[in-house]
């Protein structure tokens, strides 16, 4: 039957759905759409290559079992990238070993820029901070797919589709921390890999001391002996004609001869006024990926992190409200904990939160200090004048109903917490209680005009009085 490819590959997508995560399988999987079952041949459909090997690297396992069991032992499996050429996986769903070539230095004619003049070096020296490993890398929705595609050129340098990966964000969200990673990482897979990180300005300065010694020739084959090029902060090359030529040159060796290229940058490729238009598509073949602020949760696990690392106890309202206060920047979240943990060490203080609002106010111009749950209750309740306890009993008063409710609601609006962690608070009471509190006095500021003020007084009084 026409169609019988559209009920093996539904049949398919049912057993893969009880395998995988809801999440993954809504973006991994629902995209793919069957195109064609000839024998034991089934062709899918992928949106793009980037697709294609993450499925390879992550999923493989799950579609060959699937794919196995509904045509056979033998089933073959064939991907088909939109205006691309088919890519096959045999019946094994093996993938085909690379060989993984890497570039010697070979003679002493080769001047390597990062060698002091009159000492030879054989290996190229990769200018890597060692402390800038994956695992010190904190994953979170702000850095989810630039790290992914990380790790996967980490495995297979120059083999991937990202290539060149372009990471590009605002100042101290960890591009250099994870273009480092990626290189320490190839460092560690592969021995014979020649890995160099160079900042755009000393790619710079290294190019005019060679146009200076009339060593243009040694400066271009020690760039084409690299295997794993990192280039930092590239919108440095803007207007920079001459050094944009060069740099086009050595990527376009490095690319041919599939080495890989990591680029770092403060704007998005078409943002880079200055550059090449040539180079910019270049820069366009691989991926961008952007580092975004991170999330409230993802700034506490970095804290968290660092202060492992660092064997250095931190209270919970310390990280909290350092969290909260420096949002936009991690290089500048841990220069505060530096700071911080100095000033105790130097002043034989205790860490706590009257030291951290001292060495934040240096920091951040605008302080602004958490309201917890428990100041909340604290405040409603004396508002209605009962006990704070009440508000966490079970019972049905209205006065303590409506003051529980209130609450809640003022919580959810001004503490940044979790639902599940809001009712917890009020005696234990799941999110969808606190869900029902807030509609029912989302419904009463509607209704009741009265009750609308003294509310806005209540918020107003958390906000000026704080933690």
């Amino acid at each position: 039957m026409s169609n019988d490819h559209i009920q093996v590959w539904n049949r398919c997508l049912s057993k893969i759905k009880e395998s995988v995560k809801p999440q993954s399988f809504s973006t991994w999987f629902v995209p793919i759409r069957p195109l064609r079952l000839e024998g034991s041949v089934l062709t899918i459909q992928v949106p793009n290559k980037f697709f294609f090997e993450w499925l390879e690297e992550h999923h493989v396992e799950t579609l060959k079992k699937a794919i196995q069991t509904e045509i056979g032992t033998n089933a073959e499996l064939k991907y088909l990238i939109p205006k691309k050429t088919a890519i096959s996986q045999n019946p094994s769903f093996k993938k085909a070993s690379d060989n993984l070539s890497s570039a010697q230095v070979k003679g002493n004619k080769i001047k390597n820029p990062f060698v002091i003049p009159g000492i030879q070096k054989v290996k190229i020296d990769s200018q890597l901070n060692t402390n800038y490993t994956f695992e010190h890398f904190i994953e979170g929705d702000c850095n989810r797919l630039a790290r992914a595609a990380g790790l996967a050129i980490a495995k297979r340098p120059g083999k991937t589709a990202f290539n060149p990966l372009m990471i590009f964000g605002d100042v101290g969200l960890g591009k250099t921390h994870l273009a480092q990673a990626i290189g320490n990482e190839v460092l560690n897979q592969f021995n014979d890999k020649a890995v160099l990180y160079v900042s755009s300005e000393r790619f710079t300065n290294q190019f005019i001391d060679a146009l200076r010694n009339n060593a243009i020739t040694d400066f271009l084959k020690f760039y084409q002996l690299v295997d794993l090029l990192i280039l930092d902060d590239i919108q440095f090359l803007e207007n920079k004609q001459k050094t944009q030529d060069i740099f086009f040159s050595i990527f376009n060796h490095l690319h041919q001869g599939g080495k890989q290229l990591i680029l770092t940058s403060d704007r998005p490729p078409k943002e880079l006024a200055g550059i090449e238009e040539r180079l910019i598509s270049r820069f366009k073949w691989g991926l961008s990926a952007d580092l975004q602020v991170p999330s409230l949760e993802t700034r506490m696990a970095i804290i968290q992190k660092k202060m492992d690392n660092d064997g250095v106890n931190l209270p919970p309202t310390v990280m909290e409200f350092v969290s909260h206060n420096v949002r936009t920047n991690v290089r500048e979240m841990e220069g505060v904990l530096i700071s911080i943990i100095a000033q105790a060490a130097l002043n034989q203080r205790e860490i706590d939160l009257d030291l951290a609002k001292e060495v934040v106010s240096k920091f951040v111009d605008n302080i602004s200090t958490e309201i917890t749950v428990e100041f909340i209750q604290k405040i409603v309740a004396e508002h209605y004048d009962i006990p704070m306890e009440k508000l966490k009993e079970k019972t049905r008063k209205r006065f303590v109903v409506r003051a529980r409710q209130l609450s809640m609601y003022l919580a959810k609006q001004l503490s940044n917490k979790s639902l599940k962690h809001i009712g917890n608070a009020f005696g234990g009471r799941d999110h969808s209680t606190v869900i029902h509190a807030c509609r029912s006095i989302e419904s009463l500021l509607e209704n009741d005009t009265r009750f609308k003020t003294e509310v806005s007084g209540l918020a107003k009084r958390l906000k000026s009085t704080g933690l």
